[in-house]
Order: C-alpha cells, then structure tokens, then sequence
C-alpha cells in the first residue's frame, strides 16, 4: 500500500456516529449528503457520474479499486463525487486498460476517501436512519467540531446543482474512435441492436448532468445528437428543428428546478420526447407531478423493474435520491414500470402529448443492458411521429 493510505481519516455523521479508517486519495476534509451503491463493479462510472454531485459515496463491496481507472470508462470529465468511503482499496491494478490508480486518480482531483472502515455497519445505519450530511476529515478528529461542520452543510433537499455539471454551451456530439473499436468487441443482443431504419434523426439532448454513455447510445442509434445546455430555453431548442427532445439524468432536488421545468412545459406536444432519472422527474413536475426524497435513495445495478404493459422484470443500473409521487400525477399520465423492492414509480408515458420517461438508467455504464432498447424506442417513437 503507498504510504498515504497510512493516514488517520475520521467519518462523522451529522447524528453523531463515528467511523475511523486510514486516508487514500487527497488527505482533505470535506462534507456532504452520504449514501451508499450496492454494485458489485463500475466505481469508475459512479465517480464520474454527474448524478454524485453533492455526495459522498460508500461502496457496499468490500474491495475497490482492483482494476484501475482508465478514460474510456469515464461518464464525465472528472470525478464528480464529494468523497468516497470503501472497505479496502485494492494496493494493485490487474487490468491492462488502467492507466492509474484509484487513490492517485482522487489525489490528483482533490477528492478525499476513507478506507478500513466497517461498511455493512455504515449501510446498516444508513438503511434504518436514512441518508444523512457526513464529514470526512484528515485534519482533525474532534468529533464535535465535525459533527458541526456535517449539520452546517447545505441539505440536498432544495439544492440545484444541475448548473453546477451543464455543459457550458451548445455542441453536437462524436462518439471517440477509441470507443467505437472497444464496443465493437462486445456482442449486442439482437433486441438491443440499432434500428433498421437508419433514418438520422436529428435530436436535442438536455444536458442536467449527462452521463457520457448516454449520449453513446443515443449516437448509436444514428441520431444527430446536438447536447444543449441545461438553462436553453424552450423557444432556442425548438429553433434547432429537432425531431425529438431528450432529458437527461443530473443532480439534487427537481424541485429546484423551477426554470428548468418551465422549459419542458413549453415542449411538450411539440416533439417527441425521453426522459432518464432527473428528466423523468422534470417531466412529472411539468406536468403538474410532485417529487419526494427517498429515505435512501436507489443506487446501484442490481435493482428488479417491472414492465406494466409486457409484465416483464428488468434488472436495471440506478442512481436517485428523489422519486415521483404516483397519486400526484394526472390521469393523462399513464405508469409503465414500477420498481419491485418499494413499488416506486419507474416510469410513465402520454402517449397523446407524445412523451415517455423512465427513473432508472437503461444505458447501464455501470450495469446489465436489459433496458438498452429503450433508445431504439425512442427512434420507434419519432419514425411514428415524422410518417
């Protein structure tokens, strides 16, 4: 193990409840909302996930780290996540593609993580109190000087932290070469497979946070992608000529997003549109919906999703924090999926006003493809629209 592993770090929740470790990446101190994922695999794509912002992490399998980081697997441009909590860093990287380490990877991003701590124990209380404001610290051990930092940290209820991960103005996206010839190796179910009509459609990707294979699948599909930033208004969007709309996944409360929602307002029944995670969410506050925080989120691989209309079961990647209140949303709004550990609303569709949406992730990255064909859909549901 290098030696900066050797350092003291101290994980104090805002409740009180102490957990000592040993530092890995930047021996910082910082505070944030603190949740856990349940993947067995695909550390890199939670760190990198916009969808992190504002969050500590723990990661419930017991060793991280064991294959590296590279670029290629990178869902944003940087790690996103406030810090990271393990129950053993891998000392070694075993994959050919890695091209550092995980600790040096935070180190050189500023971003703290604690290791040898108890992690069943530390999801066991996240479970049974909820997710709660937590501070990780190498500069300091006293308790209640850091239980105080924790409660003086900003709630994610009420945040916006969509402007925070935006791209910064309008571009078309290219799928990078490197990636092409890597995905090419890997089988694609027939299901899974573009469409035969390789029409391109030309569409406008809302970027709240967009993870990056996202945007892959959807070029992969022979769509147009142009990615627009998160405050382009309804009017400037339209004026692209877009022959659909798509919401992405990003981070803190939709709630917050009073502006945001106003824009998608204004487009629906005027493009078809797809929405994932925060865009499902926006899409059920633009219609009238209301949003409430999950007492600890769903983040992970391994989450079992009803299909309504098929009744098939679909293991889906997740990563949210708030959920749309089902008894809220009107009768023009018709549920597709629902997820079966707490019934939540997964997903729901206006066939009329031409939009549909799902909570859960279908690109994966990291996790099974069972809902992949959700991006062939939409190309399903454009070709229907434009005859």
């Amino acid at each position: 193990m290098p030696n900066q592993i050797q350092i003291p770090a101290t994980l104090v929740l805002e409740d009180g409840t102490v957990f000592r470790g040993r530092s890995f990446g930047a021996p910082t101190q910082v505070a944030a909302e603190i949740i856990f994922n349940t993947g067995m695999t695909g550390y890199q794509e939670v760190l990198t996930d916009p969808s992190y912002r504002g969050q500590m992490v723990v990661m419930t399998y017991p060793q991280i780290g064991n294959y590296g980081i590279n670029e290629l697997d990178n869902e944003s441009a940087k790690p996103q996540v406030s810090g990271f909590i393990v129950k053993e860093v891998s000392g070694r990287t075993s994959s050919w593609r890695s091209e550092v380490d995980l600790s040096r990877y935070l180190e050189n991003h500023g971003i703290p993580g604690i290791e040898g701590v108890d992690t069943r124990a530390l999801v066991l209380h996240l479970r049974n109190k909820g997710a709660m404001r937590a501070v990780i610290s190498t500069t300091t051990d006293d308790v209640d000087e850091l239980v105080k930092l924790a409660k003086q940290s900003p709630s994610m209820e009420g945040q916006n932290l969509v402007y925070d991960v935006t791209a910064p103005g309008t571009y078309n996206y290219k799928i990078d070469d490197r990636l092409v010839q890597l995905k090419s190796a890997i089988a694609i179910r027939n299901d899974h497979a573009p469409s035969s009509d390789q029409k391109p459609y030309h569409i406008v990707a809302y970027d709240y946070g967009v993870k990056g294979n996202i945007l892959t699948l959807l070029a992969e599909q022979n769509f147009k992608v142009t990615v627009v930033p998160a405050h382009t208004t309804a009017a400037d969007a339209l004026a692209l000529n877009p022959d659909g709309i798509f919401l992405s996944n990003g981070p803190g409360d939709p709630a917050a997003l009073g502006d945001v929602v106003k824009n998608v307002q204004d487009m629906i029944g005027k493009a078809p549109i797809f929405g994932i995670c925060l865009g499902h969410q926006i899409l059920a506050l633009a219609n009238g919906g209301r949003t409430y925080k999950l007492k600890f989120g769903h983040h992970g691989s391994n989450h079992p999703v009803k299909d309504l209309e098929t009744e098939r079961v679909e293991i889906t990647s997740q990563n949210h924090g708030f959920c749309v209140d089902a008894d809220s949303l009107p009768s023009t709004c018709k549920i597709t999926h629902v997820n079966l550990n707490d019934n939540t609303v997964e997903g729901f569709k206006d066939e009329d006003r031409g939009f549909y949406c799902v909570q859960y992730h279908p690109e994966a990255a990291p996790g099974p493809n069972d809902s992949a064909y959700l991006f062939r859909r939409f190309r399903e549901w454009i070709a229907a629209r434009r005859g």
